[in-house]
């Protein structure tokens, strides 16, 4: 069974090289000692990657954020340098989403607007469900709903994304696997997600992530994060589904042409809320990286209704 790193086994950060002027996280909140970076002034927007990332990802977007808002970009729990304290219970998005908030109410904010990509968007979606009031915009990048997800897979999907399969897997199986050779697995995971391959990626931030995948305990969080999905984060779907609950804020779909799975995600979105705006960009699924600038541009835009939270809860800097 893989272990839980060591509390002072923190990986070196690669954030000054990818986000000058930034400062670094490194902040106590839910169970979690988080990595990461916080940059900029103005309305809080907390940014949350995806699979197979850390903060990296949003190193050509954030930057651009932080000309209008205290922009938060840490890494998930169990990815990078986000140290989870305890790994069980398991850390389904519902736990992740605790812990994400409390983050940002240790730093100050109170209610902040979020955008995720990917994993980021599902944990992020269940912060707005599981916290209402709390989120004054959320924008979903490249996902929809687990729930919608499952109920649409087929053998396009299985194909494309068989990691959502296999990494599903009982422990510790998928966990020995990816220890056989987790640089190639993780170029793989890339060269699927781009659209035009894994060129989106220069190299020092291919190394970054591979960096952190080299860590066992990363792959097993990543593990446990697609585990969460088939079983407690579907059902916690599945549930307020049936009882009617919808995300409480305005809802932006930021959605890849290219991504190449078919459907229509502004209708799986506005099965969840009733203010749904959808921006389709070129490129594939690594959006902050495939296409930042589109990306920017839409957040800007999306994000400019945002009221200025801070005035109602000043941030404080714990850094």
């Amino acid at each position: 069974m893989t272990r839980p790193r060591e509390p002072d086994a923190i990986p070196p950060s690669p954030s000054p090289a990818f986000f000058p002027g930034f400062r670094e996280l490194d902040v106590e909140a839910g169970g979690v000692r988080f990595g990461g970076v916080l940059g900029g002034s103005g309305p809080p927007l907390l940014l949350l990657h995806g699979y197979p990332q850390t903060h990296v990802a949003w190193r050509k977007v954030a930057p651009v954020l932080a000309r209008r808002h205290t922009v938060v970009v840490p890494d998930l729990p169990g990815y990078g340098a986000s140290l989870q304290r305890a790994t069980s219970p398991r850390w389904t998005k519902r736990r992740i989403a605790a812990a994400l908030l409390d983050l940002m109410r240790t730093l100050g904010h109170h209610r902040f607007a979020l955008a995720g990509h990917d994993r980021g968007a599902r944990a992020g979606y269940r912060l707005v469900l599981d916290h209402p009031g709390v989120v004054t915009r959320f924008a979903s990048l490249a996902v929809v709903p687990t729930r919608d997800a499952l109920a649409a897979v087929d053998h396009r999907f299985a194909r494309r994304s068989f990691h959502w399969f296999m990494l599903a897997q009982g422990a510790d199986l998928p966990e020995r696997m990816l220890a056989a050779a987790p640089d190639a697995f993780l170029d793989h995971a890339f060269s699927v997600m781009g659209a035009d391959g894994d060129a989106v990626i220069e190299p020092p931030a291919r190394e970054a992530y591979r960096a952190a995948f080299r860590d066992p305990a990363v792959r097993h969080a990543m593990c446990e994060d697609y585990r969460s999905a088939l079983d407690e984060d579907a059902a916690h779907d599945d549930a307020d589904h049936a009882a009617g609950r919808k995300l409480d804020c305005p809802v932006l779909v930021l959605w890849p042409c290219a991504d190449g799975s078919g459907g229509r995600p502004r209708d799986a979105w506005a099965a969840w809320a009733d203010d749904v705006t959808d921006v389709t960009t070129t490129g594939g699924h690594l959006q902050p990286e495939d296409r930042p600038d589109e990306v920017a541009s839409a957040l800007i835009a999306f994000m400019a209704g945002s009221p200025d939270t801070d005035a109602i809860h000043p941030a404080q800097d714990t850094l």
